[in-house]
């Protein structure tokens, strides 16, 4: 979960300002969490607390309806719906938000079922369901002790294939940085979320690339720092610098859902 939220936060500034240097500060007085980290509060909150997914979303983000870099249009039209409904979305929004789901079950089965319902309450169109369930499935393995080099038992060379039979073909680093544009869809940037993920050797490293690539860049980062969490140890100076810059209602969801992971 704070993958997600660090990299949101270490992304903001860069949303709309690329940078291609890895060498960035990691945080600065600009940095600050984005629609990124309110959705990853809700998804935790609605499985810690019994809340359904959709009513935990339209919670927090009505309580928080200006983030920095705002919400995508079409979602911020089901924020302010009466009677939302999902709009067929394949955007990158159900990926970002996920990852609750890849901590907080321990059947995988179970798992990726509730990763499509995370994804499905707006982001029903089956690119966005892809993204979210991918994203789930690979914490979780990674988690309990997948491997990097081949995360998934059917993962290919230059690709990832989920257990529910789910492809994405990983670009190389050379062709992401050849591409370079911005592109908020599922199918554009976890597979790119995960090729910064398998060429870094740290968490920090996970993150520095995957900010580094351009694009989405806060977005990108959250995927990638929620897989990377996953597998490697967050150091602690990067975590109380993210966790600073939360207001104090999304602290004690933070609080929860590692005690909970911890203590279960």
């Amino acid at each position: 979960m704070l993958g997600a939220i660090i990299g949101d936060i270490a992304g903001s500034r860069f949303e709309f300002n690329n940078t291609n240097r890895t060498d960035f500060e990691l945080f600065t007085d600009e940095s600050t969490y984005t629609d990124d980290a309110i959705c990853t509060v809700a998804i935790a909150d609605a499985i810690l607390n019994g809340k359904s997914y959709k009513n935990s979303l339209l919670e927090w983000c009505r309580k928080y309806p200006n983030p920095k870099g705002a919400y995508g249009a079409s979602f911020a039209r089901w924020i302010r719906s009466e009677n939302p409904q999902p709009y067929n979305s394949y955007g990158n929004g159900s990926a970002m938000r996920v990852s609750p789901a890849g901590w907080l079950f321990d059947d995988i089965n179970e798992a990726l079922k509730q990763a499509e319902q995370t994804a499905i309450v707006s982001h029903n169109h089956p690119e966005g369901i892809k993204g979210a369930v991918c994203v789930a499935e690979l914490i979780y393995k990674l988690r309990n002790g997948g491997s990097k080099d081949c995360p998934a038992p059917s993962c290919k060379a230059h690709g990832y294939t989920g257990s529910n039979g789910l492809f994405y073909e990983i670009p190389t680093m050379e062709s992401i940085l050849t591409r370079q544009r911005f592109d908020e869809t599922c199918q554009v940037t976890v597979p790119q979320a995960i090729r910064c993920f398998l060429e870094a050797n740290s968490f920090e490293e996970t993150i520095r690339l995957a900010v580094s690539i351009g694009g989405d860049s806060d977005t990108i980062a959250a995927i990638a720092g929620s897989i990377a969490e996953s597998y490697y140890q967050i150091p602690e100076w990067i975590k109380e610098e993210a966790v600073k810059r939360l207001p104090d209602e999304m602290k004690m969801i933070v609080r929860q859902f590692y005690n909970t992971i911890q203590n279960g």
